[in-house]
């Protein structure tokens, strides 16, 4: 991916590593950065060699440290809108990626760099970070998603009280409210996200994937639907020769072989 101007893409194995490098702007987000997000994570969506990915900022200082104040600043009502629905749908897809992506969060993760972290299916910090949605101190709001994703993870009345007070948190913190599944050693972020990671993508993809779905469309309709989704999705997945090496092989007490269909 030798187009990408701001963002690095590794593989390891059956992981791909993003890289969000602008560390000259703590790695801020703009729309070419929004823009490359959505086309890497495209490129992986049919690529069969990668199972998850992790998003991560580069350098010590910032994961993503909130977006561009500079490009922001010269918004009017109709480029704004425009602004905050191009970042929305690239988060959208984020969160309804048919594969796990981590958030790996290394020190700031503000505004939409907070919210880039929450439309992630799993979020791993290091002892450093630092989060928060401090858009109301620029006499703004969270436009890619955070107004509704951060009730979703910490309950409605901290949701209301870190979105008004623009507060920033320490990563024990975020721990503690459940923004976070860990707190690691700055040093340790990468290879503990790998190998949390890893405890998902060991599994039958197919059911990762339709897993996922379920949870996510539960989000949008009655219980009743929800439930008779995930039976729907439940019955798919017994046509399936993932679910027939997973059954034989814990009866067999083996590691099962997943191929992916």
């Amino acid at each position: 991916m030798s187009h990408l101007k701001h963002l690095r893409v590794e593989s390891d194995g059956d992981l791909a590593v993003v890289t969000v490098d602008r560390q000259d702007k703590l790695n801020a987000l703009n729309a070419e950065v929004v823009r490359e997000l959505g086309l890497v994570l495209e490129g992986f969506r049919e690529d069969d060699q990668v199972r998850g990915v992790i998003l991560t900022g580069a350098g010590e200082k910032a994961f993503v440290a909130g977006a561009d104040i500079g490009e922001l600043a010269g918004m009017d009502p109709l480029t704004s809108v425009e602004v905050s629905r191009q970042g929305q749908d690239v988060f959208m897809a984020i969160e309804r990626f048919p594969k796990p992506v981590l958030a790996a969060v290394g020190g700031y993760a503000l505004g939409g760099g907070c919210e880039l972290a929450l439309a992630c299916h799993l979020r791993l910090a290091s002892d450093n970070a630092r989060l928060g949605l401090p858009e109301v101190g620029l006499g703004l709001l969270p436009g890619f998603g955070g107004t509704v994703r951060l009730a979703r993870l910490v309950g409605l009345g901290r949701a209301v009280e870190l979105t008004l007070t623009g507060e920033m948190i320490t990563a024990d913190q975020a721990l503690e409210s459940g923004l976070v599944s860990g707190v690691v050693p700055r040093a340790q972020l990468m290879p503990k996200a790998k190998e949390l990671l890893r405890k998902v993508t060991k599994n039958g993809p197919v059911a990762v994937r339709l897993a996922l779905e379920s949870i996510y469309r539960a989000l949008d309709g009655s219980t009743n639907e929800a439930l008779d989704h995930e039976s729907t999705l439940f019955g798919l997945l017994a046509s399936t020769a993932d679910m027939k090496e997973g059954t034989e092989a814990f009866l067999e007490k083996r590691k099962p072989e997943f191929k992916g269909c």
